[in-house]
C-alpha cells in the first residue's frame, strides 16, 4: 500500500510559489545592487563638482532620481557613502597599475598608469587631496589605503631596475613621496599650470620624463 506524501516533500503548486519567491528576491537583490553603484556613481560626479565637503546628500538622491531616504537604506552614514566613493575610485586607478606590476612592468610604465588612472578621476581627486585632512579619520584612512598600494606596486618594480642597475639606489619612502608630491603640486595648483584643461594630461609626458631623469642611474 501506497503511504501518503509527507510534508517532506513539496506540491508542485508549493515549489512553484518557492521558485517564484527566489526570482523576486534576486530581482530585488539586483535592482538593490544597481540602485547602489547609481549612488556611488552620481556621489563622485558630484564630489568632483562641489567638493566631498560641501556636496548634500539630498543633492546626489535627487540627480539619482531616488528619495532622499534611499541613499541611508544603503549607506547608513554620509561618511559611508564618502567612502565607498573613494574605495570605488581607488580600486579603479590601482587595478591597472596592480596588473602592470604582474607583468614586471617599467618604473615608467607604472608612472604611466597612474597618472592615466588619475586622469579619468582628476576633478574628484584633486577635491579629495585638498579637503583630505578636513574629512573624518575613517575617510582619510582609505586615501592612505590607496597611496599605499600605489606604493607597494611601484615599490616592486623599482626594486628590480635598482638591482638592474637602471635606476639608482633611493629610499623606497623617498621615491614614492617625491612622486607623489610632485603631482599633487600640480593638481592642487592647477589654474596656474593648466586652467580650464587637465594638468595631468598637459603635463603628464614632461612629469614622467622629469622625474625618471631625477632617478636614472
Amino acid at each position: 500500500m501506497l503511504e501518503p506524501l509527507t510534508n517532506n516533500f513539496l506540491s508542485y503548486n508549493e515549489y512553484k510559489l518557492n521558485e517564484l519567491g527566489v526570482i523576486k528576491l534576486t530581482r530585488r537583490q539586483e535592482q538593490k545592487e544597481q540602485t547602489r553603484k547609481l549612488l556611488v556613481e552620481v556621489a563622485i560626479n558630484y564630489f568632483a563638482k562641489d567638493g566631498l565637503l560641501a556636496t548634500k546628500t539630498s543633492d546626489i538622491a535627487k540627480a539619482a532620481g531616488v528619495a532622499h531616504g534611499t541613499v541611508f537604506v544603503h549607506f547608513p552614514t554620509r561618511e559611508d557613502l564618502v567612502v565607498a566613493a573613494i574605495q570605488e575610485i581607488g580600486s579603479r586607478i590601482t587595478s591597472r597599475i596592480h596588473q602592470l606590476a604582474l607583468n614586471r612592468g617599467s618604473v615608467r610604465e607604472i608612472l604611466e598608469a597612474h597618472l592615466e588612472g588619475l586622469i579619468e578621476f582628476e576633478a574628484f581627486y584633486t577635491k579629495l587631496i585638498a579637503e583630505g585632512k578636513l574629512l573624518p579619520d575613517a575617510v582619510q584612512k582609505y586615501i592612505i589605503m590607496i597611496q599605499s598600494a600605489i606604493s607597494y606596486h611601484l615599490m616592486e618594480v623599482a626594486v628590480i631596475e635598482m638591482e638592474a642597475g637602471n635606476i639608482k639606489q633611493v629610499p623606497m619612502h623617498l621615491l614614492f613621496n617625491t612622486w607623489i608630491g610632485l603631482i599633487h603640486h600640480y593638481l592642487i595648483n592647477h589654474e596656474l599650470f593648466a586652467p580650464r584643461e587637465s594638468v595631468l594630461r598637459r603635463y603628464k609626458e614632461e612629469l614622467v620624463t622629469y622625474f625618471i631623469t631625477l632617478i636614472a642611474k
